[in-house]
């Protein structure tokens, strides 16, 4: 498998990834992504910021993500708790994995693929959110060593559950 940043050539296969994870949410009853976020332009603003990332297998497109080292200002703020750390880190958004790859760990390749590239880079932690009502992202996260740590808000002022976790 190759992770690798993502072009615009990937786009269509990027786009249909996350048009599946919206739909898996949707028939979950879990409310994310379901006001038309992420959409084309998000995904190229992050080509253009060079934070999308690919996992292929066999030169297919079987999973996304943004992995970004420029903070995040949701983060800025938590409630209920407090971050592990309070040093530069890297963040992890938008985990998405084609539906026929779904369970074969993908998700796991994903962040450890984020994580190497943050350690490349001198990165300290990690930190990821999700919804309240996603457990399988939640599964995924705390199983990958990740810490819970509060409550973040969104731009739509939406909540979400923060977790960190420091990279060694």
């Amino acid at each position: 498998m190759n992770f690798r940043k993502t072009t615009e050539k990937d786009l269509e296969s990027v786009i249909t990834i996350i048009d599946e994870a919206k739909e898996f949410l949707k028939n979950n009853n879990i409310d994310q992504w379901q006001n038309g976020y992420p959409n084309k332009e998000v995904i190229l603003k992050d080509i253009e910021n060079d934070n999308s990332y690919v996992l292929e297998d066999n030169g297919e497109i079987i999973a996304t993500t943004v992995v970004s080292f420029d903070g995040d200002k949701n983060y800025d703020v938590i409630h209920n708790g407090a971050w592990i750390t309070d040093h530069k880190y890297g963040v992890i958004h938008r985990i998405a994995v084609s539906r026929n790859y779904a369970s074969r760990g993908i998700g796991k390749k994903i962040i450890e693929n984020s994580e190497y590239i943050a350690r490349e880079n001198n990165i300290k932690s990690m930190r990821i959110d999700t919804h309240k009502d996603n457990k399988t992202m939640q599964r995924l996260i705390l199983k990958n060593g990740y810490e819970y740590c509060g409550i973040i808000f969104v731009e739509d002022g939406t909540e979400r559950l923060a977790f960190e976790k420091e990279l060694q």
